[in-house]
């Protein structure tokens, strides 16, 4: 049970999040919130000491004052900030964390030279209409950076402590 948890939460909260900003430009503050409570109460289950739970509520904390700065000077969404800070927290402080960082940030790049591409194509003009790619054409709105958020988290995610945890645990039954 605890094994599903590890497994099915993280992965369908990255993708909800990237579809749900693509779709809307927001993300729910209830995933990251989820995020966060799964968390909380499944690590502990699974033997990680309260050191190592603090470090990653410290990983996530560290990231919430950099995107929250990064939010007040208007260069990131708050739904952003917010889902960066509690994926943070499932990555800990660790290289793991670091890894997800850059990949999520090389994702981004390539997703935003993607989307301005497409809005000063002829493209744009005649799927501007369509309900998911509508805030894609769009010049007025910004880059949906939770998509890049969601797939760095997939990516990265299978190298996080949960994860090695959960992998461990079924190779052992």
């Amino acid at each position: 049970m605890l094994e599903a948890l590890i497994f099915v939460v993280f992965p369908f909260c990255m993708v909800f999040a990237a579809l749900s900003d693509m779709l809307s430009m927001t993300i729910a503050n209830r995933v990251s919130l989820l995020l966060i409570a799964v968390f909380a109460v499944v690590a502990p289950l699974t033997g990680m000491g309260w050191a190592a739970v603090g470090a990653h509520f410290a990983a996530g904390a560290l990231v919430l004052a950099v995107t929250f700065g990064l939010f007040a000077l208007g260069g990131m969404g708050g739904g952003d900030a917010k889902l960066m800070s509690a994926t943070a927290i499932w990555m800990g402080l660790s290289l793991n964390l670091v890894e997800y960082l850059v990949v999520s940030t090389f994702i981004g790049g390539a997703l935003t030279l993607a989307i301005v591409g497409y809005r000063n194509s002829a493209l744009a003009v005649y799927t501007g209409g369509n309900p998911f790619l509508r805030h894609l054409a769009d010049s007025k709105t910004g880059i949906p950076y939770g998509i890049a958020l969601g797939l760095g988290g997939l990516v990265t995610y299978p190298s996080s402590p949960l994860m090695a945890w959960a992998l461990q645990s079924l190779a052992s039954q």
